[in-house]
């Protein structure tokens, strides 16, 4: 008898809060996969990249309409890439959301990237939103 092992997934958030009820329509996405995936008792992480790096504060918020599912899975959230949340001006919200700051691709000319390349050395299957 042989035992599949569960495929890990990565959820990366890259969408801009920025735009509309698109961006909304695709970070609440990202999170009902990642709750899916967590609820079936897979491995899941959720990560925040470019433009995404900004909705950690706003889903921090009780009023946003996804906040229950952000904190449903919560637990879930790997981190942000950090020079991502440079360039897009949110380090500071990422911080205060009680977000880590991924870096460990790093990128010359910026403070570090959240690496692709060691979710898929680690076995991870990526899904962007």
């Amino acid at each position: 008898m042989t035992h599949e092992v569960a495929a890990k997934t990565a959820v990366l958030v890259l969408s801009d809060p920025e735009g509309g009820d698109e961006a909304l329509g695709r970070v609440f996405n990202a999170l009902a996969a990642a709750y899916d995936f967590d609820r079936a008792g897979n491995e899941v992480r959720v990560q925040f990249h470019g433009a995404g790096t900004r909705w950690p504060e706003l889903l921090s918020a009780p009023d946003h309409p996804a906040y229950e599912v952000y904190q449903a899975v919560r637990h879930t959230v790997a981190g942000a890439s950090c020079g991502c949340a440079d360039v897009f001006g949110s380090s500071e919200g990422v911080r205060d959301s009680g977000i880590e700051l991924i870096k460990d691709n790093p990128l010359p000319g910026t403070s570090g990237l959240a690496s692709l390349r060691a979710l898929v050395d680690d076995g991870y299957r990526i899904l962007s939103f």
